[in-house]
């Protein structure tokens, strides 16, 4: 695979992460530490820089078995086909293992519902996962089932053609009906477990908003992501004002309105079906949490 960057100076690992969105940040670094990206035939180091107009060359590993265990966990299905299914998670369910969440999650329920069938693009640790959402977040998820499919996908998330759409209550009160944050987001300087805007390290990050709802300190929100950073839009409600409520990272430490944790909904999802060409559209209801949240603060309007 050969990258041109438009852009000179900026790090190799940033340009290679943007340019490759079905892999990780970590995944990116495994590809420099390892040799498999080359400038004029030579490896080049994980600190380089880019140079505007060169050619970079990528070479992806060979998949590796997964090494995961099929557990049988119920899956909420919204949409299934022999290349994609789009999973509606509930809030409390980890995506893939982590250090902690060894098990448990939705990759090993993907494993035991879809067997042998999954994209492993993503690493051992991934498979078949186009795209994340928190544990804490609820909501439609894509997963691909075959390296096809999965390619196809990314694309469209990294055209920001995959259109995705959220639904949170934030607190305070917006003047405006609707705007937008274009804001960087990167790691935070001190808290290596919470993101931040800050141009240190940073990607580019575009949240659009708009008001669903007014309720005296709270606000229903729609976000639409136009990129898909790590805690975005937890991130960047925060940073206008307007934190997520029930989030103890970004938001106030004290429970609000019943609700357990962010009150962050992923509530439509449209895309190009990658093998068919067609328009698909998918919603799926708020969950029974965020139901509760809003009826209460619509009984005290």
């Amino acid at each position: 695979m050969e990258l041109i960057p438009q852009a000179t100076g900026e790090r190799v690992d940033v340009f290679l992460a943007r340019e490759l969105p079905q892999l990780t940040r970590s995944g990116v670094q495994k590809l420099l530490e390892q040799g498999l990206v080359c400038l004029k035939g030579s490896p080049i180091k994980k600190n380089a820089k880019t140079e505007a107009g060169q050619v970079y060359t990528v070479t992806l590993p060979e998949l590796r078995e997964v090494p995961i265990e099929a557990q049988e966990i119920p899956l909420d299905v919204v949409y299934e086909d022999e290349d994609l299914l789009v999973i509606n998670k509930p809030k409390g369910l980890v995506v893939h293992p982590a250090p902690g969440h060894e098990d448990g999650t939705l990759v090993n329920a993907l494993l035991h519902h879809c067997g042998d069938s999954l994209s492993g693009i993503n690493g051992e640790k991934r498979p078949g996962i186009v795209h994340r959402i928190d544990m804490d977040t609820s909501g439609l998820l894509i997963v691909a089932k075959n390296d096809f499919a999965h390619t196809g996908l990314s694309e469209q998330l990294k055209d920001h053609s995959l259109y995705r759409v959220y639904e949170c209550i934030v607190r305070g009160g917006f003047r405006e009906e609707e705007g937008t944050v274009n804001a960087p987001i990167g790691r935070h300087p001190t808290d290596r477990k919470r993101m931040a805007v800050t141009t240190k390290n940073s990607r580019e990050a575009v949240t659009h908003w708009r008001v669903l709802g007014r309720y005296g300190a709270y606000t229903h929100v729609q976000c639409r992501l136009e990129t898909g950073r790590t805690h975005q839009i937890r991130v960047h409600m925060a940073h206008i004002g307007h934190p997520i409520a029930g989030d103890p990272v970004y938001g106030i430490k004290k429970p609000e309105l019943g609700l357990r944790s962010q009150c962050l909904h992923a509530r439509q999802l449209r895309f190009i079906h990658p093998r068919r060409g067609e328009p698909m559209e998918l919603s799926c209801p708020l969950p029974e949490e965020f139901e509760s949240a809003l009826k209460k603060l619509q009984a005290q309007a």
